[in-house]
Parts: structure tokens; C-alpha cells; sequence
């Protein structure tokens, strides 16, 4: 059997790169004469909401939603920041410093989505126990998730979904 032992070193030493190395070092410019780059790819993601009164969209998402402090950063001996954390996600809120107007609308055009391996109708019980309003019941999807939404104080809309995993 030593002749195919011989023969698998030699497929060996002549193996091709795999193709799809190959075609990375072929591929062309775009028509923008961009060269190609690899593509992005993230483990997270963490919204940084700007509000206009930290202290009750903290209690919100503390008290209400049940998220928890991480850090809060303090600016001239008030309260200017937090990170709130649950589970792997992080959420920033920021005290709204009004240099864009008290008028600025929040929450408009824009929703998170969470989701969660928690039952999502004991969460939203739980939500609504704790003084939460509902904008959407718990409710099962056509494509198989279960899910409800809620407003912070700002307007932001958080939808809260079964993890489909």
C-alpha cells in the first residue's frame, strides 16, 4: 500500500486554491472603480436614543421594560448618559440638550426589534404590570413569530419578538 500513500501527497502537493479564492483575486472594479472589500459583518448592534427627560425613560426601561444600568456617565453633576443593558444587548439613552430645538419630534420613522427566548406573552404581562402600555398585544405572525410593541416616553417604538432559533 505504499504506492497510495505516494499518491495522495502528490494529489496533495498539486491541489488548486479553492475557487472562491480564486475568484475574490479576479473580481474587477466596480463601474465606480471601487475595488471589492469584504462585506460587513456584526455580532450587535446598539441603538443610542437621545431623549428629553433621561430620568423618566430611564425608569422606563429600568422599572418598566426590566433592562438594567450598566453605566451612567455624569456631565457638570447631572446625569447626561446611560448604558442599559439586557441579556447581550445594549441601549444608550442621552439626555436631549436642546440645541436642535424642544420641538424636535422623536420616536418618528424609526422602531427597534427585540427578540428574546422569553415567553413573549408572560413578558408582555409582565410589561403591563409594571405600568406599561401595550401599542400592539401579543400576537403570532404569518411567518411563525410571536410578538408585541411597546412606546418608550420618547415615542420609540420596541418590538418585542420570539427568537425564531
Amino acid at each position: 500500500m505504499p504506492g497510495k500513500k505516494q499518491a495522495k501527497k502528490t494529489r496533495a502537493k498539486t491541489k488548486r486554491p479553492p475557487a472562491r479564492k480564486a475568484a475574490a483575486k479576479a473580481k474587477p472594479a466596480d463601474r465606480r472603480g471601487n475595488k471589492p472589500f469584504e462585506k460587513l459583518r456584526l455580532r450587535s448592534i446598539a441603538p443610542s436614543l437621545t431623549v428629553d427627560d433621561l430620568e423618566k425613560s430611564l425608569a422606563f426601561y429600568e422599572g418598566v421594560l426590566g433592562f438594567h444600568v450598566k453605566e451612567r456617565w455624569i456631565h457638570e453633576g447631572r446625569l447626561a448618559g446611560v448604558e442599559l443593558v439586557a441579556g447581550v444587548v445594549s441601549v444608550y439613552l442621552g439626555q436631549d440638550d436642546w440645541k436642535k430645538g424642544k420641538d424636535r419630534v422623536k420616536g418618528e420613522g424609526f422602531r427597534i426589534y427585540c427578540t428574546t427566548v422569553q415567553d413573549v406573552d408572560a413578558l408582555a404581562a409582565q410589561i403591563k404590570s409594571r405600568g406599561g402600555q401595550l401599542l400592539e398585544e401579543p400576537k403570532t405572525q404569518s411567518w411563525g413569530t410571536r410578538d408585541f410593541a411597546v412606546a418608550d416616553p420618547d415615542g420609540f417604538k420596541i418590538t418585542f419578538s420570539s427568537d425564531m432559533t
